[in-house]
Parts: structure tokens; C-alpha cells; sequence
């Protein structure tokens, strides 16, 4: 049995080489993603031993129960010589009781995690698990919580790439559509993603994070600034009359001494139906006393639907910081959401037998993930595939991707291929640059990528449509008295000076 003072020295210990182990952990160069979560999570195990040595450690230093203080005493007192002796003498009875006892050396267990973090290609050094779809935290596996979204009455049936891009989007639903089971599709959402990011990043402090998300949706829903949680207009009814306080009254009679309008008043103040005799009112007053909640058989219709609608208020506020977690989880797996639509859009591309031969090279592989860490060799720059891999240099030169096209009115953006350029003047950007310039995107514009070229068109189409238009003085025409045919401003003429 240790007495205190070597269990302090162990802690002491313990604390020393967690603090030495940590340090290492951190310098250690992570080259691929596996490793970097296997670190974090060494790294949360050493940091939760090093608090709970501590809290032990706080715990003999205050020496509550007196052993400690009894312990030095013995050791510092006349008799230390002896209390040494006994001490020596109790440990060799020990061990001559128990003659196959090994005591194995702390540093041993933290050589192993030196062990660890030198082989981290070691099944047995990952701390966590992730599904296939998972891809060792790399994309996220939302198809459970997909199935419940679009089972959900009055939602909008999307696919799976454009649910990745939308479950975020909780403030576009209508608030009458947020029934029992999109609750329940909003705590099974918030059990993965946080499940998710306690696995990715074991170091964060993710409930006091949430919490803090919880507690602003709470300052902030009474002012109605909420995400899709407008603030309803209308105000409630408010009840009249004075409250009145029951405790200085043991009986309904001694109420009644107070009166029909006391007691009306006392009524309406707590929302309870005042009309009666005087003995009806005393007693329904009375029946309240030393009650938290009033019985709704003696509440008014209109105080009834004021905690029918309190209630739905504190439903409603319950959604609102459900989903308000969800918003602040989507953004801390934002990274890997983009990569999991990328991953699913890729998987839909292939044929059925690329697809199979991906997943023959990913189950012959040992460490997958690595691979994709691997910068692929492109010593000429080409285009990648859908594969990841650089496009055949031949298919390259085939569709002109080695010409680039440069278009100063999109900023100078360079377009590789004939196909690209051509495309390029009806996408936005082209469009946007000639409004900047104040010129209509028409086809008199087409191939025309210099703006000074682009102006000059511009002016030459505004004059050859002013010679186009339709001049009324000289094409309207005009018959006088006698029958002649002239234009309108030969007709003014003739008709000022009176020769018609």
C-alpha cells in the first residue's frame, strides 16, 4: 500500500511526463489527416489524465481527513529510525507474499505512445472509428438524417447533393410545417454532427460552445431578430385588477367580509372567471390559495388561449435553439461538407465498373487516405480528371486547351480553350463587365474582348441607329389645296407665308 507522500511523488511524476508527452505530441510533423486526429486525440487523453492527477493531487495537499499531517509527523519525529524500519519491513512481507509481483515503470506506458506516434500507419494507434462513407473524418454521413428530413410532412423532396448544400437552411421552413418529428429530425441531426466533431476535434470544448449559441438565442428571442423566428405581432390581453395576497386569510369567509368588488378585482387580476354571488367568489378566490397552478375549469376562454399560446412560445423557442446549434455545427464542418459533396458528386459520375475497380483498389490498399494526400505528377500542368489524375496529354492538345484566351472586359481572365472562350461571352462575368462599361450584351458584341474595341462599337451602333430612326420633318408628308405632295417642313413654310 503507498502512503501519501509516495502517492504525491507519483502524481508529481505522472504530471511531469504528461506535460513532457504533450510537448512532444505537438512538435511531431503530421504529414496525412489520420495522423493529425490520432495526435488530437493522444492529445485530449494525456490532457484529461494531467487535470484528473491534479484534482488527486489537490485533494492530498488539503488533507482533509488529517493522514498526510500524521504521516509527516511520523517521519520527523524522535522514532524516524523505527518508522523507517517498518516501512521496510511491511514492504518485504508484501513481496514475500506476492513473489510473482511486477511493478512496471511509468515510463514504460509512455514509451508506448512514443511507439504510437513513430508508426502511425498501426490500425491499432487509431483512438476513434469512422464508417467507410466517413473516410476517417474526411466527409460526413448525413443518408440517416437525409431519410428523416425527407419524410417530414409539407417538406420539399430534394436529392442527397442538394440536401449536403441545404440542411443548414432550417429559416426558409414555414413555422407551421416544425411539428413533433422535425424536432426529432433536429436532435438526430445535432447527435451526428456533434458526434462528428467530437471525433475530428477531440481538443474543443463543444458543449460550452453550444451552450453559448443556447444562451444568445435566449437574450435575443424576445427582440424577434432570431433566424427564422420573426417576432409576432399583435400583443396579448392583459388582466385587470389588483392582486391579492391570500396568506392573511384562513377561511372563505373572511374574504367575503372584503366584498363583491374586492374580490372581482382580486379575480381578474389572476385571470379567473369574477361573475357570482359573494360567497362564489370568496370560494373560488380561496380554492387558489397556495397554488402554482390555477385549475383551467375556472379560467376565462381568453386566458386559456394566453397559456395555449405561452406554451407554444416555449416550443417554439426550444426549435430555435435546436437549430441554432445546427448552424453553428454546420459551420465547423464546413470544410469537410464541401469535400463530402465533391466525394458524392464524383461517386455519381463514374460507371458501374469504375466504380467497382475503386473500391478493388481501395480495399487492396492498406492506407487509402494517403494516396489522396499524394500530389499527383503533372510536370506539364494538364487538366485533372475525374479520377484525380492528369488528363492525356493528346486530349489536351484536341480541344486547344494549350490556347489561351485573354478578355480584358472580364478583368483580364484568361480562358483555356476555344470552347471556353466561346462559351465565356454568355456567362456572367462577360455580362457583368459590359454592364460595367454601360453596354448591352447583344450578339453585335460577339468576339470583341478589348474594351476600347467595345466602346468604339458601342458609339458606331448608337449613330447608325440615330440615322435609322424615323424623322417626321422631312419623311411626313403633307398635300395642299391643289394636291401637291410635300414633306412637313416645306408645309409649315408654304403655310407661314400663306401660298397655299
Amino acid at each position: 500500500m503507498e502512503t501519501i507522500l509516495e502517492q504525491q511523488r507519483r502524481y508529481h511524476e505522472e504530471r511531469e511526463r504528461l506535460v513532457d508527452a504533450m510537448v512532444n505530441e505537438m512538435l511531431h510533423k503530421k504529414t496525412t489527416y489520420r495522423e493529425t486526429i490520432n495526435s488530437d486525440h493522444r492529445q485530449k487523453y494525456l490532457l484529461d489524465r494531467y487535470l484528473t492527477a491534479t484534482d488527486r493531487l489537490i485533494e492530498l495537499y488539503e488533507d482533509k481527513d488529517g493522514q498526510r499531517k500524521s504521516e509527516v509527523a511520523a517521519l520527523t519525529g524522535p522514532n524516524e529510525f523505527q518508522e523507517f524500519y517498518n516501512r521496510l519491513r511491511i514492504i518485504k512481507d508484501f513481496y514475500r507474499r506476492h513473489p510473482n509481483e511486477i511493478s512496471v515503470p511509468m515510463s514504460v506506458e509512455f514509451d508506448d505512445f512514443a511507439k504510437a506516434r513513430e508508426n502511425p500507419n498501426d490500425e491499432l494507434a487509431n483512438f476513434v472509428e469512422f464508417t467507410d462513407e466517413e473516410g476517417y473524418g474526411k466527409y460526413l454521413d448525413l443518408h440517416e438524417c437525409y431519410e428523416k428530413y425527407i419524410n417530414l410532412k409539407g417538406i420539399e423532396k430534394v436529392d442527397y447533393i442538394s440536401y449536403l448544400g441545404m440542411f443548414d437552411q432550417l429559416y426558409d421552413i414555414p413555422k407551421e410545417r416544425k411539428t413533433g418529428e422535425y424536432r426529432k429530425y433536429l436532435l438526430a441531426l445535432i447527435e451526428y454532427l456533434s458526434w462528428f466533431v467530437q471525433r475530428i476535434r477531440p481538443l474543443m470544448d463543444l458543449d460550452s460552445d453550444l451552450n453559448d449559441v443556447v444562451d444568445q438565442v435566449l437574450a435575443n428571442w424576445d427582440s424577434g431578430t432570431v433566424p427564422g423566428w420573426p417576432k409576432e405581432t399583435g400583443s396579448a390581453l392583459a388582466n385587470v385588477g389588483a392582486h391579492l395576497d391570500l396568506s392573511a386569510f384562513s377561511s372563505w369567509e373572511e374574504l367575503a367580509s372584503l366584498g363583491l368588488d374586492r374580490l372581482k378585482s382580486a379575480l381578474m387580476a389572476l385571470g379567473l372567471k369574477c361573475g357570482g354571488t359573494l360567497e362564489e367568489r370568496a370560494q373560488r378566490l380561496f380554492s387558489t390559495k397556495g397554488k402554482g397552478s390555477l385549475d383551467p375549469s375556472l379560467m376565462t376562454k381568453g386566458n386559456k388561449r394566453k397559456a395555449s399560446k405561452e406554451k407554444e412560445q416555449l416550443r417554439q423557442r426550444e426549435l430555435a435553439t435546436l437549430e441554432a446549434q445546427i448552424y453553428r455545427l454546420a459551420d465547423l464542418v464546413a470544410a469537410q461538407r464541401a469535400a463530402t459533396k465533391e466525394n458524392v458528386q464524383r461517386k455519381q459520375a463514374r460507371t458501374d465498373g469504375e466504380r467497382d475497380d475503386s473500391e478493388n483498389e481501395e480495399s487492396d490498399d492498406d492506407s487509402p487516405d494517403e494516396n489522396d494526400d499524394d500530389v499527383p505528377y503533372n510536370p506539364k500542368n494538364l487538366p485533372l480528371g475525374w479520377d484525380g489524375k492528369p488528363i492525356p496529354y493528346w486530349l489536351y492538345k484536341l480541344h486547344g486547351l494549350n490556347i489561351s484566351y485573354n478578355c480584358e472586359i472580364c478583368g483580364n481572365y484568361v480562358y483555356k480553350g476555344p470552347k471556353a472562350f466561346q462559351r465565356h461571352f454568355a456567362e456572367w462575368r462577360h455580362a457583368h463587365g459590359m454592364r460595367c462599361l454601360g453596354i448591352p450584351n447583344t450578339a453585335h458584341f460577339a468576339n470583341v474582348t478589348q474594351i476600347e474595341d467595345a466602346l468604339a462599337l458601342w458609339e458606331k451602333l448608337k449613330v447608325q441607329k440615330q440615322s435609322e430612326r424615323w424623322q417626321p420633318e422631312t419623311e411626313e408628308e403633307y398635300e395642299d389645296s391643289q394636291g401637291n405632295v410635300v414633306n412637313r417642313k416645306t408645309y409649315e413654310d408654304l403655310k407661314r407665308q400663306g401660298l397655299l
